[in-house]
C-alpha cells in the first residue's frame, strides 16, 4: 500500500458522495489518498483496524477466517461502500480479514474521525444504510454457497465485481476465484470454460473479459439480483442509467 498523490475524485465512491455539502470540507479535510496493490492486507483477523478505507476503483474482499487459518469469502466491497464498518458501530477489531481483490485508489481515514463523525449525525443514516446492505451481502453469500453451483456462484461473483468496475474487464485467476468462492480449481476452470463456449466471456492469461453480460445475469443465481436491488432501495444514489455490457452499475 502507497500513499501517493492521485487524480481520483475521492467522490467516485459512492458513500463520499453522498456526505451532505454542509460537512463535505471538515471530512474531506481527513481523507488520505493511497493506492491499493493486488494482495494488500487492509485489516488483519482479530487485529484493530486504525483506519476506515473508501475504495474508488480498488475491490477489496472480505474474508472468514478460520482458527486453522482457512478463509473464504464473504463479501467485497468497491466504490459503492467502505471497509471498516465495526469502528463506527464501537468495535476495532473484528473476525474477518480484508484483502485487495482489485488493485487501484482509495481514500482512508483514522479510526477516531471516523467514529466521531459517525456520532455527529450527518453520515449516521447513510452509513447505517451501508452496514445494513452489505450484511444482506454476507448474508446472501453464505446461502449461495450452501445452496447453488458452482457456475451459479461464478456468474454471480463475475456480476459483483464488473458492477464495481468502469470496464466489462476483470483481471484475476481462475485460482483466485477458487479461493474466493470456497471451491476447487477445477470447478471454476469447467464453469468458465463452459461459459467461454457458450460466448459469454473471454479468458485468457489471468483476465476475463464479459462479452454478453445480459446472459451472465440470467446464469446467476437470485443471489445477485436480490443483493443488487437491497443495495438500490437503502442507499442514496439513482438505478435509472442503463446496463450496458460494460459494469456501469450506480453501486
Amino acid at each position: 500500500m502507497l500513499m501517493l498523490p492521485t487524480l481520483t475524485s475521492p467522490k467516485l465512491n459512492h458513500l463520499l458522495g453522498a456526505i451532505p455539502r454542509a460537512e463535505w470540507k471538515r471530512f474531506a479535510s481527513h481523507l488520505t489518498p493511497v493506492v491499493l496493490g493486488f494482495g494488500d492486507v487492509i485489516h488483519e483477523s482479530g487485529r484493530d483496524q486504525p483506519h476506515v478505507y473508501f475504495p474508488t476503483d480498488a475491490i477489496i474482499s472480505l474474508l472468514y477466517v478460520m482458527e486453522d487459518g482457512s478463509s473464504a469469502e464473504i463479501a467485497i466491497v468497491g466504490n459503492e461502500g467502505l471497509v471498516g464498518t465495526s469502528l463506527f458501530m464501537g468495535v476495532a477489531a473484528t473476525p474477518s480479514r480484508a484483502v485487495v481483490l482489485i488493485p487501484g485508489d482509495a481514500f482512508r481515514m483514522e479510526a477516531k474521525f471516523i467514529r466521531d463523525e459517525f456520532m455527529l449525525g450527518p453520515v449516521h443514516q447513510i452509513f447505517l444504510r451501508y452496514t445494513q446492505a452489505l450484511m444482506t451481502q454476507m448474508a446472501q453469500t453464505a446461502v449461495c454457497n450452501r445452496l447453488h453451483s458452482v457456475s451459479q456462484k461464478l456468474c454471480r461473483w463475475l456480476l459483483m465485481n464488473l458492477d464495481r468496475l468502469p470496464s466489462n474487464e476483470i483481471a484475476v485467476t481462475q485460482e483466485v476465484i477458487a479461493n474466493m468462492l470456497g471451491v476447487r480449481r477445477e470447478g471454476i476452470t469447467d464453469a468458465a470454460g463452459k461459459l467461454q463456449h457458450e460466448g459469454m466471456i473471454q479468458y485468457s492469461r489471468g483476465r476475463i473479459r464479459v462479452i454478453d453480460r445480459r446472459r451472465l445475469e440470467r446464469m446467476a443465481c437470485e443471489c445477485y439480483e436480490v443483493v443488487r436491488k437491497e443495495f438500490v432501495r437503502l442507499l442514496p444514489w439513482d438505478d435509472s442509467q442503463p446496463v450496458t455490457s460494460v459494469g456501469n452499475r450506480p453501486y
